[in-house]
């Protein structure tokens, strides 16, 4: 079957999709996002969390069939949509399909490679307040989980702009981390609430 949806704001199309193949093996293999990780395959550790229609899903656990004609945002998109959420508010332009560009078939997703300054991979682009976080309160080890981490707590964040440390905590309850204690995980997550509350 073929699958039209957008993914970071873009058009995208996915031929000859399986009926029993997942969004993650979509994203990751056939249009080229690595962001998201497969690990456990049944949903329990969150690495590979995406937001569908706004909404944190397991991507492994979403038949791709279900994305037909929704909206997915991957961590290689969170810095757009966090940008594109702050000049048009909750859920952004993108979310209403506003900053998509032309549609991407799967021939040419898989000719793609990565350019500096390319919104694809999220290179080159400035980092939302919640990556950038990450990274000042040194809450990336591995790396593994830390997309879906990012994904999950972008979405608290918009949602909860002075979340508790149990909201904090309730919010990434369904993310594995096996590097740390989450302690610094924590600690990005009220950085960045904090940053946010300064910028209003």
């Amino acid at each position: 079957m073929r699958v039209n949806f957008t993914v970071n704001g873009r058009q995208q199309e996915a031929d000859d999709v399986w009926e029993g193949e997942s969004l993650l093996y979509v994203l990751r293999e056939r249009l080229g996002l690595p962001g998201s990780k497969n690990a456990c395959e049944q949903g329990e550790c969150g690495s590979c969390t995406v937001r569908l229609d706004g909404v944190p899903v397991c991507s492994c656990l979403v038949a791709a069939g279900q994305v037909e004609g929704r909206d997915v945002v991957t961590v290689e998109g969170l810095a757009d949509f966090a940008k594109q959420r702050a000049e048009h508010g909750h859920g952004g332009a993108c979310a209403a399909g506003g900053c998509g560009t032309k549609g991407v078939s799967t021939d040419e997703a898989k000719r793609w490679s990565a350019r500096p300054a390319d919104s694809q991979t999220g290179e080159g682009v400035e980092l939302s307040t919640i990556q950038q976080a990450f990274i000042d309160a040194g809450a990336v080890q591995c790396g593994f989980c830390t997309p879906g981490l990012l994904v999950q707590a972008d979405e608290l964040l918009e949602r909860n702009a002075d979340p508790s440390d149990q909201d904090i905590r309730e919010a990434l309850s369904g993310n594995l981390c096996r590097c740390t204690g989450y302690e610094k995980i924590l600690d990005a997550v009220r950085l960045a609430a904090a940053r946010q509350g300064e910028a209003f």
